[in-house]
């Protein structure tokens, strides 16, 4: 699965990061289809319209926007995956996600039409759609994907909180199938060890299986947490296959 190595250049330059409507980084393709879409698209490196590539939903941190996925998919994957980010809710001047019922259920629908999008313009295994993304966009991965379990394959939240109030387990039987990626990062003040080990309480609780990872940094999305993100799908992906090949097996 992982088709190249990690490439040398890990993060684009300001200048790259200027540019909106296209964008070539190491021979990936980022694009901005339209400046009314408030999306980003990302095509790997030498993209093989045969084959159905595993889809990444990011969702961006607080004050960033969806230009954020031009950081991280060079150091995640070059190769992989197709990623898309959506652009998040209003936060005054700033841009996150807020968790009013409104705000969720807006957050829902811009998530379902980003994968329509990455679906439609690539080829994309639609058992293979993992949603992440960092602090409130972290925990709005957890919501979403939570209360749509059959729509995605995994949750990674990076250094993002478990959503609290409008009942985010209200499917959990469907949601104990999903597993769930969360990276802790050891001197955050915004969401600190503490917190996330009463969060792994309730995740072990409700039955959901979960990978808890601690980090020696503060609250930041650093080249060692994106590099464990894509070890962390393949590792998904790969058991999968594995458990549908050994069915086949015992059935036949």
């Amino acid at each position: 699965m992982n088709r190249i190595r990690p490439p040398r250049k890990l993060i684009p330059s300001r200048e790259e990061l200027s540019i909106e409507p296209a964008f070539s980084i190491e021979a990936g393709l980022f694009t901005a289809p339209a400046r009314d879409a408030s999306r980003t698209l990302f095509a790997p490196v030498h993209y093989e319209a045969r084959y159905a590539y595993p889809l990444i939903v990011w969702l961006h941190g607080p004050g960033s926007d969806e230009r954020q996925l031009l950081r991280i998919m060079p150091i995640v994957s070059m190769r992989n995956y197709v990623a898309v980010a959506p652009r998040g809710l209003s936060l005054g001047k700033a841009l996150g996600w807020p968790q009013s019922p409104e705000q969720i259920q807006e957050a829902e629908q811009r998530i379902l039409e980003s994968i329509e999008v990455a679906q439609h313009k690539y080829h994309v295994a639609s058992h293979r759609v993992f949603l992440a993304g960092f602090d409130c966009g972290g925990s709005m991965a957890l919501r979403v994907a939570l209360a749509c379990p059959s729509r995605f394959a995994g949750i990674l939240s990076i250094a993002g909180a478990f959503p609290s109030g409008q009942t985010p387990l209200s499917q959990l039987t469907t949601a104990r199938r999903l597993p769930v990626f969360l990276a802790v990062c050891r001197d955050s003040q915004q969401y600190p060890p503490t917190a996330a080990c009463e969060d792994l309480r309730l995740f072990h609780t409700a039955g959901i299986s979960i990978t808890l990872r601690q980090y020696p940094c503060a609250h930041q999305l650093t080249p060692l947490i994106l590099r464990d993100m894509d070890r962390w799908i393949i590792e998904q992906i790969t058991s999968s296959a594995a458990s549908q090949v050994e069915s086949c097996d015992h059935n036949s």
